[in-house]
């Protein structure tokens, strides 16, 4: 599509993981994939160093992109204004412009009822994806303005349809939907697009869990209507690519439910 070529694109979570056929194995990981493939520099985010590094290797290696791994953790009882001001100050550093943000990284405890749920695992949920979100957001807003960038921030099918067991996970994802769109509203006439996905994916997790438990997995996972889970890179990352293409600018503050046909909603 050859718009991306240049410019620089943050993911949050995007570690390398590969699935037993080699294809792209984590949604970060896939949009990363997506990203480098239209020549886009890249900042990726995350927990294990190890993956960031596998990742960075194989994005420089096969697609000539220049990609800056840097280790983030926004939790409870972290200075987490500074660890994101961090990130973003290393990336002006070394590319001068964000054109891009993408808010992916999320954790939290699933299965876990709302009367059994923990402060701890409220937290967990809420500080990982909310507040880093927002932070993301908030740090990264001066430069996304001089490049009229794209913000793509990542919720849940979970907050939509209120999943069982998933109570401070749904709290966190329909918070940053909410946030999202505020950020359209006031951020519209800056240039900046902000939009929302709630994926469906199959994954090296859910990949594991299959092999592991699979009685468990047949009962519990669903096949969407379109016959497969999604593919990270093909079916979310690709998506992601079009969300910040100049074809889409006059879209803003909406949700994509890229479900294949499981996310139907009025």
């Amino acid at each position: 599509m050859g718009f991306l070529k240049g410019k620089t694109a943050i993911i949050t979570g995007g570690g390398k993981a590969v699935l037993k056929d080699g294809t792209a194995g984590a949604i970060g990981y896939g949009i990363a994939l997506a990203y480098a493939k239209e020549g886009a520099n890249l900042v990726i985010t995350g927990r294990n160093v190890s993956k960031l590094s596998k990742a960075k290797e194989e994005l420089e290696r096969e697609y000539g992109i220049e990609v800056l791994p840097i280790s983030a953790d926004v939790s409870y009882g972290s200075d987490n204004e500074k660890i994101v001001k961090d990130v973003i100050d290393k990336t002006i550093e070394k590319f001068s412009r964000i054109d891009v943000l993408i808010n992916l990284a999320q954790a939290s405890a699933s299965g876990v009822s709302i009367a059994d749920h923990t402060t701890e695992q409220f937290n967990l949920a809420i500080y990982s994806g909310l507040y880093g979100t927002f932070y993301y957001m908030k740090t990264c807003y001066p430069y996304l303005k001089e490049t009229k960038g794209t913000v793509i921030n990542f919720a849940s099918g979970a907050g939509l349809f209120g999943n069982y067991g998933q109570g401070a996970y749904a709290a966190s994802k329909e918070g940053i939907r909410g946030i999202s769109r505020v950020a359209a509203t006031e951020w519209a006439k800056d240039g900046i697009n902000v939009n929302i996905i709630c994926p469906l994916a199959y994954t090296s997790a859910l990949e594991r869990f299959k092999e592991e438990y699979p009685e468990a997995y047949e009962a519990n996972v669903k096949i969407p209507p379109i016959g497969y889970l999604g593919r990270p890179e093909e079916d979310i990352g690709r998506a992601c690519v079009q969300l910040a293409s100049p074809d889409f600018k006059y879209m803003t503050g909406e949700t994509l439910t890229l479900e294949g046909g499981m996310g139907l909603r009025p």
